[in-house]
């Protein structure tokens, strides 16, 4: 449907929203699920986005966009909760407003639940692409993704996941990385890739600020207790929850998939940290906000029509306002939000500013920016000491593959170069204990540093 609608001045041609059709709400109870908290922010709300507001923000979204095509991304809360009705309206929707020749890209990211062959029949009818949370193995995914009864959800993901394999919908892995399976990587990686042949993979490290005064409620988990007051998570102090993931922790984690997946996975398994890595080291744009120079186009939209500046900041401080009211793409450029976005660059603190690997980093995002950096300044991020870790050890691979992309030639020829490089530390590993020096050179354990070769 055209509409006479002309963007402001300097809007962007192309924005994010996530769209929160039930709120907070969820079937579930992950204990280090912040988001469960935002439920006090609409006290007495039935957490269901209306027609009308529905209706509104598809039709601003399109209005709004004078690209190609158009990505209508839904989340939660648990946004299946709405039944697949409300979808079938926002597909028709999407239809109605978009313009003659734009394309539109419906995604939606579920804890899988719900999933069943009607929903497996939408998604596959309407080219849905899906984002399932799955943090790895059942003992590790159950660890605190749990439901209202502490009882453990693995189970009925899977069967979400072989539902969406089943009706041969695009879907992709969302994994938190935790206290909890930070510390088995490859057990993780080897899940996904070897039993739920998933190809699509992102890794989401849990850092959950608190202060001392609800750091005890924080660690009892945000979805709170009978009886027991819930504080509303924002994003302010500078300690964190004993589920948080621990800088070293989550560097490691990365460094161990990567060095299985530069082996045998290159252009098989796709995993968002690691292509957002390669466009860095080509020099192009990383594809994924929080390793980019600025932020502030990735809008958060509440079920009432409430507009955030971005997921991580649903918090009265950051409540741009209501599409009802102001048209969403003026909300978009407006003071406030400009502001917000050039923040993450304007306030990099001098350290991250002269660190040899800003260029993959750019300090990350700013709501983990919570730390002192060792000379005094504010804003240090509290994963930096993993990150700088993990973007130092794929710098030579990372620097071969964008040669190859140069060249014409795929990065997957890099697997190539590791294969004979491992079949001369399997020869040395013959001579040398896994206890001992690696006979790479590095100067760490062997089993620490190449023993995979010895598999």
């Amino acid at each position: 449907m055209a509409t006479d609608f002309h963007p402001p001045a300097g809007a962007p041609p192309g924005f994010h929203v996530l769209a929160k059709p039930t709120g907070a709400v969820c079937n579930l109870n992950c204990t280090y699920c912040f988001f469960l908290s935002k439920q006090a922010l609409y006290p007495g709300s039935r957490f269901r986005m209306s027609d009308e507001v529905l209706e509104t923000y598809i039709k601003q979204l399109f209005e709004a966009h004078q690209t190609p095509e158009v990505t209508v991304a839904w989340q939660g809360g648990e946004p299946t909760l709405m039944g697949v009705d409300f979808f079938e309206r926002a597909v028709r929707l999407a239809e109605r407003y978009r313009r003659p020749g734009q394309r539109v890209a419906h995604t939606i990211q579920t804890n899988g639940t719900l999933l069943d062959d009607a929903w497996g029949a939408f998604f596959k009818q309407h080219e849905f692409l899906v984002g399932l949370s799955v943090d790895g193995p059942q003992e590790l995914h159950d660890a605190y993704r749990v439901d209202r009864r502490g009882q453990g959800s693995f189970d009925r993901v899977r069967r979400g996941w072989d539902t969406l394999v089943k009706h041969e919908v695009d879907a992709n892995i969302l994994c938190t990385v935790h206290a909890a399976n930070g510390d088995h990587p490859l057990a993780v990686y080897r899940y996904f890739r070897d039993e739920l042949n998933a190809q699509f993979l992102q890794f989401i490290p849990i850092v959950e600020r608190a202060t001392e005064t609800v750091l005890r409620l924080a660690d009892a988990g945000w979805g709170g207790r009978r009886g027991s007051p819930r504080p509303l998570y924002t994003q302010s102090g500078d300690l964190v929850t004993e589920r948080s993931v621990r800088p070293e922790q989550f560097g490691h984690f990365l460094i161990a998939i990567f060095d299985e997946w530069v082996r045998h996975d290159v252009g098989r398994v796709f995993v968002q940290h690691f292509d957002a890595a390669l466009a860095n080291w080509c020099g192009l744009p990383a594809g994924v906000c929080i390793f980019q120079e600025t932020c502030g186009a990735a809008l958060a939209l509440e079920h009432t029509g409430d507009v955030y500046s971005c997921d991580h900041y649903v918090e009265p401080d950051y409540n741009l306002g209501n599409i009802r009211e102001t048209h969403l793409v003026d909300l978009l450029v407006s003071p406030r939000q400009v502001e917000f976005g050039l923040h993450k660059r304007d306030a990099l603190p001098a350290y991250c500013r002269a660190c040899p690997v800003r260029f993959a980093c750019h300090g990350e995002c700013p709501r983990n920016r919570f730390l002192t950096t060792p000379d005094g300044e504010p804003g240090l991020n509290y994963l930096c000491a993993g990150y700088r870790r993990f973007f130092e050890h794929i710098d030579q691979p990372m620097r071969f593959m964008a040669e190859m992309l140069r060249r014409g030639l795929a990065p997957a020829e890099i697997m190539r170069r590791y294969a004979a490089d491992d079949d001369r530390l399997r020869v040395a590993f013959a001579r040398a204990g896994r206890n001992e020096t690696c006979p790479c050179g590095s100067g760490r354990k062997f089993k620490h540093c190449h023993g995979s070769a010895s598999a």
